[in-house]
């Protein structure tokens, strides 16, 4: 500012000492004066101009420096400019942290929807485009109603109360293959809605395998038990001779031992999924690991038909494996197991270990047994589920067996596959990677 003042005064003093100058051109008097005003409106033209470039500067939004030399306005310009500086940092920095936070918002697990205050989609992650088939390019700005047209979501969102979730099917929702949605908005800004999407089906099935679970295990402990307390009464109650005693004894003992087999599988089970997986510091004779299947088979043999039958056990290589004897037993003897009781008294098993050409352990156990259909093969590993019921408690099954299998077989790294021809007979094959097996 003094410098804009001390510029004024000096260029006034400079057309009054003109005016003077150039007095003896008639004007002896007035000459300082109008010389005085003349540089005053000169250094306002100027002034004047200068300020023009500065506005002209600014209309344009110009990032480049504007050179105004010193005085007034190159002070205002030069404070213009760090103001501009200053808020393309803001933006800069703003927009950085706008895209982090999207950057989050596409990684979540759960599906984002932006909603205006009409319910028109202002953005969405990738999980969401999923969920609901939407893309960015055709459905931006879209009504959410006219994309997801189902009508729990529309009676939930025009009833305005988001206190709580919407489960509804997702957009590959089959009936063969359910897809279940959790929806829930969420309101902020004015009027705008935040919805979150999450795919809950494996939740929904876990549901699902949880209480089927309790409701079949409630189901297989209350028929022995009822046969027990039965059996309890007519002992209580009735008199009875020796041999009519000592049969109803036999029964309750099978039905007792039928329980045992189930809590011990039940354990088994829970031991298998609570516990962390084998190391391969611990190694598993196979050969010893079958010897001994092969006398228990024998033995079980003849406790479900009443004599041995043909079971051929066959090892071409005597290889190791790393893992769990426990565990592997478990899965072996369950296979076994299966094949005697679907295997009638006069047919044959073969139970045969060896190492394939390409390096892998391979135990299967053939049975001639009366088969599987093809629609059965997918769940044979569900807990507690039987091709055919009364056949499996008849001869003393748990339904648990393949499930045990199965979760050896994860544990281990092995696969587990399953062929059957009706009619024909099954092969259950436990096939172990190259990396497990250790010649002996």
């Amino acid at each position: 500012m003094f410098f804009r003042i001390l510029s004024f005064l000096l260029l006034q003093i400079a057309g009054g000492l003109a005016g003077y100058w150039v007095s003896g051109a008639g004007l002896p008097h007035w000459g300082p004066f109008f010389g005085a005003l003349a540089g005053g409106f000169a250094w306002l033209l100027i002034d004047a101009a200068r300020g023009m470039r500065l506005m002209r500067w600014l209309q344009h939004g110009e990032s480049t420096e504007i050179k105004l030399g010193y005085g007034f306005w190159s002070e205002v310009a030069e404070r213009t400019r760090r103001q501009f500086r200053a808020r393309e940092r803001r933006v800069a920095d703003g927009e950085t942290k706008l895209q982090d936070f999207l950057a989050a918002l596409q990684a979540s697990p759960n599906g984002v929807v932006l909603l205006d205050a009409s319910g028109r989609i202002e953005w969405f992650n990738q999980m969401a485009g999923q969920h609901f088939g939407f893309d960015a390019r055709r459905d931006m700005l879209q009504h959410f109603g006219n994309l997801v047209r189902d009508p729990g979501f529309a009676t939930y969102y025009t009833g305005h109360d988001f206190s709580h979730g919407l489960v509804m099917p997702g957009r590959e929702s089959t009936g063969s293959k359910p897809v279940k949605l959790s929806v829930h908005l969420h309101p902020y800004g004015e009027g705008r809605n935040l919805l979150l999407s999450r795919d809950i089906t494996a939740v929904e099935q876990a549901e699902a395998m949880r209480r089927d679970f309790v409701a079949n295990v409630s189901h297989e402990i209350r028929t022995p038990l009822t046969v027990l307390a039965g059996f309890v009464e007519t002992l209580q109650t009735l008199p009875l001779d020796e041999a009519e005693r000592h049969s109803y004894l036999n029964l309750m003992s099978q039905q007792a031992s039928r329980m045992q087999s189930l809590v011990n599988d039940l354990l088994t089970l829970s031991r298998l999924e609570g516990s962390p997986a084998p190391s391969g510091a611990d190694l598993v004779d196979m050969v010893q690991l079958l010897q001994q299947c092969k006398q228990e088979a024998h033995q079980l043999s003849s406790l479900v038909w009443g004599k041995a039958q043909d079971i051929q056990f066959l090892i071409s290589d005597a290889v190791a494996v790393t893992g769990s004897p426990t565990e592997l037993h478990s899965a072996v003897a369950n296979l076994i197991g299966n094949a005697i009781r679907y295997t009638p008294a006069d047919k044959s098993i073969q139970v045969h270990w060896r190492k394939t050409a390409d390096g892998l352990g391979e135990l299967s156990v053939q049975d001639t047994g009366p088969g599987i259909a093809p629609e059965h093969i997918p769940r044979l590993t569900e807990r507690f589920y039987r091709v055919d019921r009364s056949r499996s408690r008849d001869t003393g099954g748990t339904g648990l067996g393949l499930a045990i299998v199965k979760h050896v077989a994860q544990r281990h790294g092995a696969e587990l596959l399953i062929e059957s021809i009706p009619g024909r007979g099954s092969t259950f094959t436990l096939r172990f990677k190259a990396a497990r097996l250790r010649l002996q």
